[in-house]
């Protein structure tokens, strides 16, 4: 398995995601968010899958200071802005190899670690 987590440390559910790995002693690259967003091919992966829209976290701090409440923005506009501000993401997003969740998907990860096992 080669499992990414975008996410911040103060994220409770990227807390939890990183725990969910380690608890099974599966190896993950984190990319914290306080320090680097992700590329914007990266972001482009979970977009096609998700709709940017799901990936905009509305109940964010980041999002009520940026004031974008009342903001109709394009499709590219928000990727350009997630790019941006990575802080306005819904976290985690994680990655393993061409599988993509957003947010808490403990389901979704307890079967990519049943399908590696064989």
């Amino acid at each position: 398995m080669n499992i990414q987590i975008f996410g911040t440390k103060k994220s409770k559910e990227t807390r939890a995601a990183l725990r969910f790995f380690a608890d099974r002693r599966i190896p993950v690259h984190f990319v914290d968010f306080a320090v680097k967003g992700p590329s914007k091919g990266e972001l482009s992966r979970f977009v096609q899958k998700f709709g940017v829209t799901s990936l905009v976290d509305e109940s964010s701090k980041r999002y009520a200071e940026l004031g974008l409440r009342a903001a109709h923005l394009s499709d590219e506009r928000w990727m350009d802005t997630l790019v941006e501000e990575p802080l306005l993401l819904r976290q985690p997003l994680v990655r393993n190899q061409s599988q993509l969740t957003v947010g808490d998907a403990s389901g979704e990860w307890k079967r990519w670690v049943e399908a590696a096992k064989g």
